[in-house]
């Protein structure tokens, strides 16, 4: 495993001690002040995480996240905020970030975060292509261009929706946890937030279902959580 790790922090008090606590791990340690710096070091693809804050001079954590992500980075990323209201915003833009935390943090919780980031890194399977589309009546999943029809007529999704539509459609009948739903789609566990699991159904469901009421696609198991519908001809 990669024993690199990237600090893109431009408070030098907080990079330096977190500089000193994984250097006593065994990490090689690389500390950027800048998010187009940082950017620019994160793509160099030389580091087994990246610990990265949020309110960046340059370029802001969000975007540095978006960018290595919509370059097919898959690097884990642990972001850093300065208030808690932060979490909400940066999780419905869609970062692609891992894990987050609240400045201020304890060093022992980060360390430990850090420490199974690296650890789902490492178990976590390449992904496995899958052409196949999916087809039910009046929808259809276009697995290859990632695009999404209804009822003939295309609809424009967002990455996360999209994803969150192909994983419930991929398994039909199964309902999911918002909590489950977190820790697939978005690839991480968040105690606290499954509220955001529901703004984006809520949203998917504007663009997919004729009549949100009463969806034909996206059905709510009530008390537990979401489920795909298994016989389009019985919603």
């Amino acid at each position: 495993m990669q024993r690199r790790v990237l600090i893109i922090e431009d408070d030098r008090d907080i990079s330096e001690l977190v500089r000193i606590h994984l250097r006593d791990l065994g990490f090689e340690v690389d500390q950027v002040y800048d998010g187009r710096d940082g950017l620019r070091a994160a793509l160099e693809g030389r580091h087994a995480l990246i610990i990265l804050d949020l309110m960046l001079p340059e370029l802001d954590g969000v975007s540095v996240c978006q960018k290595l992500r919509a370059g097919g980075g898959r690097t884990p990323i642990l972001m850093l905020t300065s208030k808690a209201e932060e979490i909400d915003k940066v999780l419905g833009l869609e970062t692609g970030a891992d894990d987050y935390m609240t400045k201020p943090f304890s060093v022992r919780e980060l360390m430990a975060r850090v420490k199974a980031l690296l650890r789902r890194a490492e178990e976590r399977p390449e992904p496995v292509a899958d052409d196949r589309d999916i087809h039910i009546p009046g929808l259809r999943i276009d697995r290859r261009k990632r695009t999404v029809e209804v009822h003939d007529q295309r609809v424009e999704l967002t990455p996360k929706e999209y994803d969150l539509l192909l994983h419930l459609a991929s398994h039909p009948g199964v309902t999911y946890s918002r909590e489950q739903l977190l820790a697939s789609v978005w690839g991480y566990e968040f105690s606290g937030y499954e509220h955001t699991v529901n703004s984006h159904i809520n949203r998917l469901r504007t663009k997919v279902e004729r009549n949100v009421s009463t969806p034909e696609f996206i059905l709510t198991t009530w008390g537990v959580g979401y489920r795909f519908v298994d016989d389009p001809e019985r919603p």
